[in-house]
């Protein structure tokens, strides 16, 4: 059997066109970049079209520098039927001091998608190591954190009207 492809790393130049009005990296700048970096990372490990359909936990740890290289560091931490949870580890380095540090974190859910745009099922997640499987630990209590959420939210919010009619907005 072949090894599974689980980890992505990408490294990119951050440049005068990412900065915000404080001349650092805009965090919407960061998003996209982590958004396409999870969508290749679970692409190539399901052979497959995938979709976003969550992004939890993002940290900005540290602001990122024009003129820093970013590397981002995907891998597969879980995976169910369809679904998948990808986390992605940001570093900053500091060109000319060589310095590098942890900027950013979050977590990725994608869907494995078929031609038809219909889920399909991704495949089985290998553990192979002590690593992988703290991973594949720590995204199941996560999965199951965010259910509990989606739970609970809807009992707190289950009598309040819909705001969107409210205001007329369809």
């Amino acid at each position: 059997m072949s090894k599974q492809e689980k980890s992505l790393h990408m490294t990119i130049l951050m440049t005068p066109d990412m900065a915000n009005f404080s001349g650092n990296v805009h965090g919407g700048s960061i998003l996209k970049l982590l958004d396409q970096v999870a969508y290749a990372c679970a692409a190539r490990y399901c052979k497959s079209y995938v979709v976003t359909i969550s992004l939890d936990q993002v940290t900005f740890k540290a602001p990122i520098k024009v003129g820093e290289l970013v590397t981002f560091r995907a891998h597969v931490n879980y995976v169910g039927n369809s679904s998948l949870e990808v986390g992605v580890k940001v570093f900053a380095e500091d060109l000319q001091s060589k310095k590098t540090r942890h900027t950013n974190s979050c977590y990725f859910t994608m869907i494995a998608m078929g031609e038809d745009r219909k889920p399909i099922p991704a495949p089985p997640l290998e553990l192979e190591n002590e690593f992988e499987k703290k991973l594949y630990e720590a995204a199941a209590m996560r999965k199951q954190l965010r259910e509990e959420a989606v739970k609970r939210n809807k009992e707190i919010t289950a009598g309040i009207p819909d705001y969107n009619a409210d205001l007329n907005i369809s």
